[in-house]
C-alpha cells in the first residue's frame, strides 16, 4: 500500500510542483497542435470531436475560419477562467478545443501558416501555447484566489467534462463564498446577470469572482 506524502514531500515533488504544471500542459497542448497538422497535412490525427473538427474543415475548403476560431478561442478562454478558479483544468475545452482547432484556425485566418506547415514548428507552436496558457492559471491563481497551500498547480490537470458544467454553477459560488466574501458576492452577482441573460450561470460566476477576487485579493 502506497505511503501518503507529506506536505514537506509535496512541496519537493515535480508532480505538485506549481512549475511543473505549465510544463505538462505544454506536453499536452504539443501533442495536439501537432495532431492539427497531420490532419491537415495527411487528412488524420486531429484531437477533437468530428462536429468541432468539421468546423476547421470547412475553413480549409472555403477559406473562412472565422466559425472554428470564434468557437475554439471563446472555449479556450471560458476554460482558462474556470481552471483558475475550481482549480480543475477542462481539457477537452481548453486544450483539444481551444489550442487544438481555435488557436490554428485563428493563425490561419491571418495569414499564418508556417506553425501548421511544419512537423518540429508545430511541436515548438503548441508546446509554447501550452506553457502560456499553464502559466496563465498559475498567476491568476496565486494573485487571486491563492490557494497554494491547499491547492496544488498539478491538480488542474483532472478534466472537467461539459456535461457536468451544468452543476458546477452552484458549486462555484459556494467555493467562491469559502474563498473570501467579496469574491463570493462577485461570483453571486455574475451568476445571477448570467441567469438572467438565460446563459450558463457557472460563467457568470467563474467572471463575477475573477473581478472581484483581482480587487480584493485574498490575504494569506
Amino acid at each position: 500500500m502506497a505511503k501518503e506524502l507529506t506536505e514537506e514531500q509535496k512541496a519537493k515533488s515535480f508532480w505538485y510542483a506549481d512549475w511543473a504544471f505549465p510544463i505538462l500542459v505544454g506536453i499536452m497542448a504539443s501533442a495536439v497542435f501537432t495532431g492539427t497538422y497531420m490532419y491537415m497535412e495527411y487528412g488524420v490525427g486531429a484531437f477533437n470531436e468530428v462536429s468541432i473538427v468539421a468546423m476547421l474543415k470547412a475553413g480549409l475548403d472555403g477559406g473562412s475560419y472565422g466559425a472554428a476560431a470564434a468557437f475554439g478561442a471563446s472555449f479556450l478562454f471560458a476554460r482558462i477562467l474556470e481552471g483558475s478558479l475550481v482549480g480543475i483544468l477542462d481539457l477537452g475545452g481548453s486544450i483539444l478545443t481551444g489550442l487544438g482547432i481555435g488557436i490554428p484556425a485563428i493563425l490561419l485566418s491571418v495569414g499564418i501558416t508556417a506553425p501548421l506547415e511544419s512537423f518540429p514548428l508545430a511541436l515548438l507552436t503548441g508546446g509554447l501555447l501550452g506553457v502560456i496558457v499553464g502559466g496563465i492559471i498559475v498567476l491568476i491563481r496565486k494573485f487571486t484566489i491563492n490557494q497554494s497551500n491547499s491547492t496544488f498547480g498539478a491538480d488542474i490537470m483532472m478534466g472537467a467534462g461539459n456535461a457536468s458544467g451544468r452543476f458546477l454553477g452552484p458549486l462555484l459560488i459556494i467555493s467562491a463564498g469559502t474563498a473570501s466574501i467579496p469574491i463570493g458576492i462577485g461570483a453571486t452577482i455574475g451568476a445571477l446577470f448570467f441567469y438572467k441573460w438565460d446563459k450558463p450561470i457557472a460563467g457568470g460566476a467563474i467572471i463575477g469572482a475573477m473581478i472581484l477576487g483581482a480587487i480584493f485579493p485574498v490575504a494569506v
